[in-house]
Parts: structure tokens; sequence; C-alpha cells
């Protein structure tokens, strides 16, 4: 029976687990190995961490940390975080990551991408997007460094499209207008992409329930990954590591 996966975000900030609204005001959720311990008890398709700090700070994102979740983690994951280096990418694959998240350095040095795909193929890399959505000028704005830096010389489309010449193996789609709101995915972004995109685009930014993971999936999605969903419980956003029932996923893409 197919499904897409469904992916847990986990946000990084000074070594602790973090959820943000907007890309900004990061709350502390606690120890995000205590996280993966959780998501490997639930069967969890797979993990993403994102040290948001890691490229305002001139860094990467810990490779000792990330070694410690190889350790923890019964499933795939993927880390992003100052990326911006062969040997940083190398590094995390050796660190026990199948996949790297490239997003500021992709702006700067796209042949990154098309080194680090020719050397660990095109499936350890995947090219994450910070897309805003502008009413005024009725377009998507791109950021970078976690949202702080405007990338006006892109437009989504183009960078779609280089990200799959470079050799991308996946786009993620990050809608910061969405982040933490428990709104449900920017549909309108995930069609966009899909449409131009010849390679699986993972979702991000809104997802409340698995009938929103639903929704982005037939928006084009290949794969939803949400934070606040698998983090927050009740109205009062209480914090509580979760996953969907394995039966009940099935039901919701299958049913």
């Amino acid at each position: 029976m197919f499904r897409p996966r469904v992916i847990p975000c986990l946000l990084l900030h000074n070594g602790g687990l973090v959820k943000t609204v907007n890309f900004a005001d990061p709350r502390y959720l606690g120890d995000p190995i205590n996280a993966v311990k959780i998501f490997n008890d639930a069967e969890a398709d797979e993990l993403i961490f994102l040290d948001i700090q890691a490229s305002k700070e001139n860094r990467t994102i810990d490779p000792e940390f990330v070694k410690h979740i190889s350790d923890e983690a019964f499933m795939p994951f993927a880390v992003g975080g100052g990326l911006s280096e062969l040997d940083h990418i190398k590094k995390m694959i050796d660190a026990g990551a199948e996949k790297v998240i490239i997003n500021t350095a992709f702006y700067r040095n796209p042949a990154l991408v098309e080194k680090g795909a020719a050397i660990f193929g095109s499936q350890a890399i995947t090219v994450s997007i910070d897309a805003l959505w502008d009413e005024e000028s009725g377009n998507y704005k791109l950021y970078s460094a976690g949202g702080e830096a405007h990338e006006n010389a892109s437009t989504l489309a183009d960078h779609v499209r280089k990200a799959q010449e470079f050799g991308a193996g996946e786009i993620m789609i990050n809608a910061i207008h969405k982040d933490g709101s428990r709104a449900g995915y920017d549909e309108r972004l995930i069609k966009k992409v899909s449409s131009i995109s010849t390679i699986p685009i993972i979702a991000c930014g809104g997802a409340h329930s698995i009938h929103d993971l639903s929704i982005g999936h037939k928006a084009g999605a290949s794969a939803l990954a949400a934070g606040s969903m698998f983090v927050f419980v009740g109205r009062k956003n209480a914090v509580m590591i979760n996953y969907p029932e394995l039966e009940d996923l099935n039901e919701v893409f299958n049913g």
C-alpha cells in the first residue's frame, strides 16, 4: 500500500529542540535525542534536523551531534544548517546522515550541489527553499540565512529549475508565512513548485493534522514534513512529541 513519507522536521537552537513561528521566536521544547527515541517507537518514516542558527553564525550543524543522532535513530534522517563546502557534506554523511539539506550556500555556490550529487549521489542532496508570500507583489519572495536574507536575484521558478539542473535529488519547500501556524500547507506554493519540478518535493509549513498531510500530497508534494504537528498537542500547544498511528496514515492516504 503506497503512501508518501511523513517527516517530523525538528529545529535546533543552542543544542536544544525548538519550534518557531514564521521563522522567529524559537520556543525551547527539550532534548532532541529524547525526541528521536520517541519517533523510533512510533516508527516515523524519516527525520529532518535543521540548525536554525548555523548559517547566521558561519558554522555547520555539529557533526558530533549528527553522530549521536545516528547512534539513536532507527530511521533515515537528513541534516541541514550552514553546509557550504564539500567537506561539510562529507562530514555529515560520514557521521551517519543519509541526506544533507542545503539552502543558503546554493544561492552563493550552486556548484556545491552539483559536485555533492556527483560524489555522494543525487539522493543525498536536498535543496531547501524558504519562500514567503508577498501580497503586494503577488509573488513569492525567497529568503536564506534562516529567513533573514532576502534573495531578490532569484525567482521561485528559476530557483526550482536550477536546483534540479544542478543535480539535487529533491526540493524541500518551506512556507515562511505558514511556519508554526497550524493553518494548513500553502497549497498554491506546492502546486506551483510541483508544476515546475521534475524531482520529488517535500512540503513544509503549516500542517496541523493528518488531513493536512493528505491535502499537501494531493497538491503535488511527494513527502510531507511538519514541525508543530509532531511536537504540540491541543489548542494551548502543550509540548508532547507525537506521531500518527500507521493505520491512520494509511487510511487518510489510501482510504
